[in-house]
């Protein structure tokens, strides 16, 4: 709750997070944008202390955390360890995903705004910020797409396009509003078509706007990003509306 202050200013008190909710956080992050895949293995809790500067005993609930979200399972033996859940195949996460959604559609909406001003600028800017670097990580981006094997591989380097695009502009903060982004998205985009002539659809899309920033066309980066934005808001919005339409009948 705000606390009011003199002249009619307001603060939000400052919640800082504990250590383990921080470090749960940030894993999560990264599995909700695919760069962990469901199946894979998590880092030893040994190399996660190293990582974060922690000690185990905070990675362990952090781990709890996360296990109890049904994000993580603990195996046992020599190939043991903590892996990445595959929520596609558990109905109670697939429902507490819908519910996830409709309880963020208002913020989502907002997002998708967000979105559409940020996403064509950041484009613009790399076409004429970019360099070779850049480009081979767009590249191989859009190449493994093709050759992914799954939806959430796909969906990984669908993200990992979009982080090529931003990095391509060597401006921090418009990478973290790209991550950003498709953190918050990611339960709406992984309802989005598991079919051929999407994944065609979104491989020639990312194919455009990569040829623009590659030729340092800047207009044509912009209009090519812009035209993927507005194809994926509009594909999102449709489901939430049908999400919202099965609810509430």
């Amino acid at each position: 709750m705000a606390v009011a202050a003199r002249a009619g200013v307001r603060f939000d008190p400052i919640q800082q997070p504990k250590t383990h909710e921080y470090v749960a956080e940030q894993i999560r992050r990264h599995i909700a944008l695919r760069l962990i895949p469901p199946g894979d293995s998590l880092p030893s809790e040994r190399e996660l202390a190293a990582m974060f500067g922690v000690g185990r005993p905070t990675i362990r609930l952090a781990l709890r955390l996360l296990g109890e979200d049904h994000l993580v399972e603990s195996r046992r033996g020599r190939r043991g360890g903590t892996f990445v859940s595959h929520p596609e195949q558990d109905s109670v996460v697939f429902d507490e995903l819908i519910s996830r959604l409709l309880r963020r559609r208002e913020a989502l909406e907002e997002l998708l705004v967000y979105r559409h001003t940020i996403e064509p600028a950041i484009a613009r800017l790399a076409a004429r910020t970019r360099r070779r670097g850049d480009l081979v990580a767009m590249r191989r981006a859009i190449r493994s797409m093709v050759a992914a094997r799954s939806e959430p591989v796909y969906m990984r380097f669908d993200t990992e396009f979009h982080l090529a695009v931003a990095r391509a502009t060597h401006t921090r903060y418009l990478v973290a509003a790209i991550e950003d982004i498709r953190f918050q998205l990611n339960d709406a985009l992984g309802l989005l078509p598991e079919s051929d002539t999407w994944h065609r659809r979104i491989s020639g899309e990312h194919e455009a706007i990569f040829e623009a920033i590659e030729t340092r066309d800047p207009d044509g980066a912009e209009a090519a990003a812009l035209l993927h934005v507005e194809n994926s808001d509009r594909s999102v919005r449709a489901v939430l509306a049908a999400i919202a339409r099965s609810r509430s009948r």
